[in-house]
């Protein structure tokens, strides 16, 4: 399916443009103004993309010109994909004026093709009144089709259709374009009836591809947007529902809903999106994630009530909800819970773990993604990068942690500075342990000390030749007053550097 939006759409769109008014969008090639698009009117009249702008006022005097604006453009395409989301879930951006969608599977809730593409119409053309739409077996098969063939023409069949295209609709370039029409190849017929590997070998092989994916010999998808979640539910309402507190209401049946589908399947969700789909065309979605696999709508519809708390932009029903949705985009196994022994019940989740997440979740929800983080080991041996630091919403696989031994001391400190603070140091040697350091204006004298623990620049990371850096040697010390410190001399004495420089990374507790 294709939505005309460049040029055309801008032009029906403008509030200060007439109805006869002639409006084209211009932009700077190669230091000349020449045409990027224009509207059907100016279209008319002969006037095409690519056109330089003084030859097209010459010809047209009476000329309104805009700025092209590709990055508004993109965004008005954006927001439409947003709304033919009500009819598939599968919506692809063709930049930079059309829309494809795939329908396989949906056509039937709307009574086949030909209904839908009647509401697909009526829909778009509240923001435009050049809506091109059509159908085909493949995407390029559909988009083609939309560009090529006038509105309101009817033709027997896909396939001889698309063979009477002119070569333009397999969008390659123009020098292969004119290449094929100077060889007397003019559409997508001549094109079929030649072996592939003639063309290919003089026209390239991106123009066969292009043939093989256009008739469907070859095969072709979009690319989605936003991937197909792995549960979804809906409702439509044949009258909006003005008031948020009754579309929540819808949202909870929903949630219900996708419960016992879960439980079925012995899954859980991690991720829940409702989208709100207004009579007008605007979409909200309230999103929220949880530490942990559920399926209870209690906990979901509370983790949702707090998301529509926090928003700064209100849900605003404006004339109603035609449609609401909850998809469910990721779900993982969710083993059943041992119950408490005392209190418990069947809607609550036990434990200890449980809890922990139902908490991290509110709060989550409710200060934002990022706001509650955990930290997570990292396989890597430099002490800054051992440790990550992620979202509490999200759970990685399990990693051990290198703790010691019962009874043992630490060997890493709680507390790391990042960067690693410059101290002085006295040693008795120059490659030998700490004997006292100044650090923030004060003197530390070491009573008791524990290394060298050498650790080396990562030297694989680094192209041969070149000086992967200096080694580091950390001691763990303990001052007169016993405050404990992680501090270490950064190189290997006259080994690889004249002078090492001392640093404090951390502080034990």
């Amino acid at each position: 399916m294709r939505q005309k939006t460049t040029g055309e759409q801008n032009c029906a769109g403008r509030d200060d443009a007439s109805a006869d008014t002639l409006l084209v969008l211009v932009e700077k090639v190669r230091g000349a103004m020449r045409i990027a698009a224009t509207c059907p009117q100016a279209a008319s009249l002969g006037l095409s993309a690519g056109m330089a702008l003084a030859d097209a006022r010459a010809q047209v005097p009476l000329l309104s010109v805009t700025d092209h604006d590709p990055a508004a453009d993109l965004a008005w395409l954006e927001r439409l994909a947003d709304h033919c989301d009500r009819f598939t879930p599968l919506v692809a951006i063709d930049a930079p004026d059309a829309l494809a969608l795939d329908i396989t599977g949906c056509a039937h809730l709307f009574g086949g093709e030909a209904p839908l593409l009647a509401d697909v119409a009526r829909f778009l053309a509240r923001w435009s009144d050049d809506v091109r739409l059509a159908c085909g077996d493949t995407p390029e098969a559909a988009q083609a089709l939309a560009r090529f063939v006038p509105a309101g023409v009817s033709f027997e069949s896909e396939d001889a259709t698309l063979r009477r295209l002119p070569v333009a609709a397999l969008r390659i370039e123009e020098e292969t374009q004119t290449a094929l029409i100077r060889a007397g190849l003019k559409t997508i017929g001549d094109l079929a009836m030649r072996p592939s590997a003639p063309l290919a070998a003089r026209f390239g092989a991106d123009l066969v591809d292009s043939l093989d994916r256009l008739l469907g010999s070859a095969d072709s998808r979009i690319t989605p947007r936003r991937a197909a979640p792995a549960l979804r539910f809906e409702r439509r309402f044949a009258e909006p529902i003005a008031h948020t507190e009754a579309a929540m209401a819808a949202i909870g049946e929903l949630a219900e809903e996708a419960a016992i589908e879960l439980e079925q399947r012995g899954m859980g969700g991690r991720r829940f999106i409702a989208r709100f789909f207004r009579s007008d065309g605007r979409t909200y979605d309230l999103a929220t994630e949880s530490s942990l696999p559920m399926r209870d709508p209690a906990v979901l519809m509370r983790l949702l009530d707090e998301r529509l708390a926090a928003l700064s932009d209100p849900v605003d029903p404006g004339f109603g909800f035609d449609m609401i949705r909850l998809a469910v985009p990721r779900i993982e196994p969710l083993t059943p819970a041992q119950l408490q022994l005392e209190g418990g019940s069947l809607g609550q989740r036990g434990g200890a773990q449980e809890a922990m997440a139902e908490l991290v979740d509110r709060l989550s929800t409710r200060l934002g993604r990022g706001a509650i983080r955990r930290f997570q080991p990292h396989d890597s041996h430099v002490p800054e990068q051992a440790v990550l630091t992620l979202p509490a919403v999200d759970l990685p696989a399990p990693a051990a942690w290198d703790a010691p031994q019962q009874g043992e001391p630490p060997t890493r400190p709680i507390h790391l500075f990042d960067p690693p603070q410059p101290i002085e140091v006295i040693a008795e040697v120059p490659d030998g342990p700490p004997h006292r350091f100044r650090w923030r204006r004060s003197q530390h004298h070491v009573v008791r000390f524990e290394g060298p623990e050498r650790i080396a620049a990562q030297w694989w990371k680094h192209a041969p030749g070149k000086s992967p850096g200096l080694t580091r040697d950390y001691y763990r010390v303990e001052d007169a007053r016993g405050r404990r410190f992680w501090i270490f001399r950064h190189g290997l004495y006259e080994t690889e550097k004249p002078d090492p420089r001392w640093y404090v990374h951390g502080l034990f507790a």
